[in-house]
């Protein structure tokens, strides 16, 4: 795991195989994944890892990978010390990071060992980066998609002219799409693979990660607007006045939680938070109803409540 500066910077948040196998019985909904035993815990590769048991100290074993609760704690020690406390918190969080390098090494391996004879010489990132690259390869931008994100962050522009940022602009939502598709790739590899991480660890770790106002208010049977941002270089945060506008508004109804990625790091990355501001609503049994990133005004938040049947 890189130094968590650097791998919050851009979360790449992304085997079937001789081990122990879960009971389970014809019906799908029945299999233990951490999804259905903890949900919103996982973010990226473990989302739909199976939950069972495994020797005391293993964490999560798969096809040619095991991860130990020594190597977690390992590098929890190697991170900068205003993070060691928060990644406690959050060690399940460090053993997703450890198990999506692992596994998409191993997938980047696979692919590029049948293409090449020097994929021992290559390096580790090199080989993932060429994954990354061919699974990417048909995602495009159109204008469409260049217009709409100026539109929605005009504040970061300081009144440029489209034409003057277009290139940067497409270049940006281009690596954003991508990254998104990875994201979801890196997600769904526990549909295709067999992972299997401890349940007794999971349960004590799903319940120290939701130590923070936003899982608790997604826990507490209400509707939830998460509202990421902070101020930018061309003045204060837009988006206060609308959380302001919004608390009086809806008062009790809903609950409201804003956070600042620069001061809550650990939590951003574990919410996908690419860019702010982002808005991510909840309905009242927290799971995530919609999300947008950019500005988003009162009407259009307003709007938005309302189809989750928020009046």
């Amino acid at each position: 795991m890189q130094p968590i500066s650097h791998k919050l910077a851009a979360i790449i948040i992304v085997v079937l195989a001789t081990i122990p196998c879960l009971a389970q019985d014809n019906d799908s909904n029945s299999v233990k994944t951490v999804e259905r035993l903890y949900p919103n815990l996982a973010a990226g590769v473990l989302t739909y890892a199976k939950v069972g048991t495994l020797p005391e100290g293993i964490l999560l074993k798969t096809d040619g990978i095991e991860i130990a609760q020594k190597d977690i704690e390992q590098t929890i020690l190697q991170q900068p010390e205003q993070f060691r406390q928060e990644l406690q918190k959050n060690a399940f969080f460090v053993l997703e990071q450890q198990a999506t390098d692992k596994l998409l090494l191993k997938i980047a391996n696979d692919k590029l060992g049948k293409q090449s004879k020097d994929v021992n010489t290559i390096p580790d990132s090199n080989i993932i980066n060429a994954l990354f690259e061919n699974i990417t390869k048909d995602v495009n931008v159109n204008e469409q998609d260049v217009e709409t994100f100026y539109k929605e962050n005009e504040s970061i522009f300081c009144g440029t002219p489209l034409d003057k940022v277009r290139k940067q602009i497409e270049s940006y939502v281009l690596q954003d799409k991508k990254q998104l598709f990875i994201d979801q790739y890196i997600q769904t590899i526990g549909l295709k693979m067999e992972i299997l991480v401890s349940d007794s660890w999971t349960k004590n770790q799903s319940q120290a990660a939701r130590d923070n106002p936003l899982d608790k208010s997604r826990a507490s049977e209400k509707p939830t607007l998460a509202i990421f941002s902070a101020s930018s270089c061309c003045g204060p945060d837009k988006m206060i006045p609308v959380r302001d506008a919004l608390l009086k508004k809806y008062d009790t109804k809903i609950n409201i939680v804003y956070v600042e990625p620069k001061k809550e790091q650990i939590l951003a990355a574990r919410y996908g938070i690419r860019s702010i501001p982002t808005q991510v609503f909840y309905k009242n049994d927290g799971k995530e109803f919609y999300r947008h990133s950019g500005f988003f005004s009162e009407k259009d938040i307003t709007d938005k409540l309302s189809e989750m049947g928020v009046k």
